[in-house]
């Protein structure tokens, strides 16, 4: 047995492995995420600064957007604990052009709302924009009975989609200077260099014509900067050139310096007929951008005394949806003589300090903030519920010291639990709640998950602390609407006199094996198969009765009908021996801190009233109370504190 969270958690990571291992991403996905028609596109995979595929057109190069899966960049699970994974397409932009649900492993289905209901709701998202500021527009709100997964899918699209719309941004500092000589700039990483002398451009180039001469001397001094930070532009054109070239720039366009010297010239004179610096390339992830004329300036010597003397400076506006020069490029300037090229690359990194980092805009609000304040008068009217049952409690003997105030103030209280948590605001606990709950512990516990039901959470939060107090009859005997709907009907059933069937004790503690059996086969299941759990998990008839108001086909009204019938002969016959939430609620039961169940030496050797009378067989032939099976209705309690019910409290009367 100690194996089995070992063996769960490596089944868990297989999964975790197996999700990330198949998310693919082809040409027409692509296409169809990005809102793309007869185009062929580029997709670049890139794992660096946020694994995504970067996509572009097919040759120009046009940066269309990026896509990315909420399993890679998030580790999204979803409410069963499995991954869920979802493509997220963002355009250049920031808008999210498109979603798409690649896998889940969400009850969703049990709960009649389908892959397309789903697929639906993922498509609200297209069209919302991750700005700088936040997002701007509204996200569709949750699905109604599946608030919890569509939460988790809600916030790991807007999530992804940020990520994405912010990967690589950053922007050039426009505004800062300092002033600085050429040796101080170049220790600030704000340009490059490359010299290659007159012997190395001969042996590339040997067949030259004219040839290139055997001697001392450059062939090509390259330099490369950014001209848009005002440390940089100002202190090597001087103030004034430095405004005006600014000034001139066009706009979404940055400053590209290219300056030479030597026997070779980085521009040429083609450009003039062309448009185009055919002798220079710049290059940045796989894509290629030549400069063009538009925006060309053409420089004179520099500003700083201790700056070298240049035969051709050259100012090159580079379109930034094309380049980004705050990330690493390389220039590369290429000599061509007769039919022989010979490339000159020379990387670049502006430094740092010329660099803001991109600002990290606020984060969307977690959906399980908008579900709590929609929440806000069912969460007032569940903490007065809560509150009413802890006094009860607490106050037990003075509750059930009133025969009257205990019969009706339980009837009533049944009631509001079956009607208004059940029917109406629908917070049923689920045994898939609780595999849930183990999957998240053995796969990456996150609070948000839970807190995307308030009622649910803060239903599991006082079932929990029941549990310790009490044991489960905290929730078994009053929270549950479906308990509540068996008992109240047997009720009904002994007021129009219908017989009780009384099971032998032999046979009632061996039924009890089914609910056990049960609750460890849907948690042994989910660890193979999430969906066939789930499936196994319909023993429960708490989705057809309670989440979806007998709203359902008809097997399933068919089964639950079954139940309530058995129900009217054998009080609360599902909770005794199928129902496995009252397994799995058992199994801890045994740690509860107090026992404040009344009981005398007398009980079961001279008086057995209690045990013929317990809501579910939860007392033995000797008058001990099961704690893993005690509902805590506190009848027994009635009966114990009753003068005229109880034997022995009737014979010592008798006597005085």
């Amino acid at each position: 047995m100690k194996c089995l969270p070992v063996l769960a958690v490596i089944a868990s990571l297989c999964c975790a492995v197996s999700a990330w291992a198949e998310t693919r991403l082809e040409a027409d996905q692509a296409a169809r995420l990005l809102g793309i028609e007869n185009a062929e596109l580029v997709i670049d995979r890139r794992a660096e600064p946020v694994p995504a595929w970067h996509v572009a057109t097919l040759g120009d190069g046009h940066v269309l957007g990026k896509i990315a899966s909420t399993w890679e960049v998030l580790q999204s699970t979803g409410y069963s604990g499995k991954p869920l994974d979802i493509l997220v397409a963002v355009d250049d932009a920031g808008h999210i052009t498109g979603a798409e649900l690649i896998q889940h492993a969400e009850p969703i289905l049990t709960l009649g709302i389908s892959d397309q209901d789903i697929a639906d709701y993922v498509d609200g998202f297209v069209g919302l924009r991750m700005g700088a500021e936040g997002m701007e527009g509204d996200a569709p709100d949750v699905i109604s009975r599946a608030t919890v997964s569509t939460g988790v899918i809600r916030d790991s699209i807007l999530h992804t989609a940020r990520i994405l719309a912010q990967s690589g941004r950053s922007g050039l500092d426009r505004t800062s200077y300092q002033p600085a000589n050429w040796a101080v700039l170049a220790q600030m990483g704000a340009f490059a260099t490359r010299n290659i002398a007159l012997r190395a451009a001969r042996i590339a180039l040997p067949d030259a014509r004219p040839q290139i001469p055997d001697k001392d001397g450059t062939f090509l001094e390259l330099w490369v900067s950014v001209l848009d930070p005002p440390t940089i532009g100002q202190n090597l054109l001087g103030p004034a050139p430095f405004r005006r070239a600014m000034a001139a720039l066009p706009a979404n366009h940055d400053a590209l310096l290219v300056a030479s010297r030597g026997l070779h010239s980085h521009r040429g004179t083609a450009w003039r007929r062309s448009g185009v610096f055919d002798r220079v390339t710049l290059e940045q992830n796989g894509q290629q951008y030549v400069p063009q004329s538009e925006g060309y300036q053409r420089l004179t010597q520099f500003e700083p005394s201790d700056a070298p003397e240049v035969k051709e400076a050259s100012l090159f506006a580079i379109p930034r949806d094309r380049i980004d020069l705050t990330q690493p490029f390389s220039v590369t300037v290429t000599a061509t003589r007769g039919e022989m090229t010979f490339p000159i690359s020379l990387p670049f990194a502006l430094g740092n300090r010329f660099v803001i980092p991109a600002a990290e805009p606020p984060a969307p609000r977690p959906a399980w903030h908008a579900a709590w304040e929609q929440k806000t008068p069912a969460l007032l009217g569940l903490a007065a519920l809560l509150s009413a049952l802890t006094l009860i409690l607490f106050f037990q003997d003075a509750f059930v010291r009133r025969p009257h105030l205990w019969r009706w103030g339980r009837m009533a209280f049944l009631l509001v639990t079956f009607v208004w948590l059940g029917l109406i605001l629908g917070a049923q606990l689920s045994v898939v709640q609780v595999v849930a709950f183990v999957h998240a512990l053995l796969g990456g516990f996150k609070w948000d998950v839970f807190l995307m039901e308030p009622l649910v959470f803060v239903l599991w939060g006082f079932t929990a602390l029941g549990l310790l107090f009490w044991g489960r009859g905290v929730f078994c005997g009053w929270l549950c609407p479906f308990g509540a709907l068996q008992e109240l009907s047997n009720q009904v059933a002994r007021r129009l006199g219908i017989p009780q069937i009384a099971v032998p004790h032999a046979l009632h503690e061996r039924l009890w094996v089914i609910k056990y059996t049960l609750f460890l086969a849907i948690l042994g299941l989910s660890f193979y198969a999430m969906s066939s759990a789930l499936v196994l998990a319909e023993a429960e008839p708490f989705k057809t009765a309670i989440s979806l108001r007998f709203m359902r086909a008809w097997p399933f009204l068919l089964f639950v009908g079954v139940i309530l019938l058995a129900g009217l002969f054998i009080e609360r016959a599902y909770c005794r021996y199928l129902c496995p939430l009252g397994a799995a609620l058992a199994i801890p039961a045994k740690l509860k801190i107090f026992d404040w169940l009344h009981r005398r030496p007398q009980c079961g050797r001279e008086c057995r009233l209690c045990e013929q009378h317990c809501t579910v067989g939860a007392i033995d032939p000797l008058g001990r109370i099961n704690p893993n099976e005690c509902i805590l209705c506190l009848r027994c309690q009635m009966i114990f504190h009753e003068p005229n019910t109880c034997t022995v409290l009737k014979r010592r009367n008798r006597a005085a």
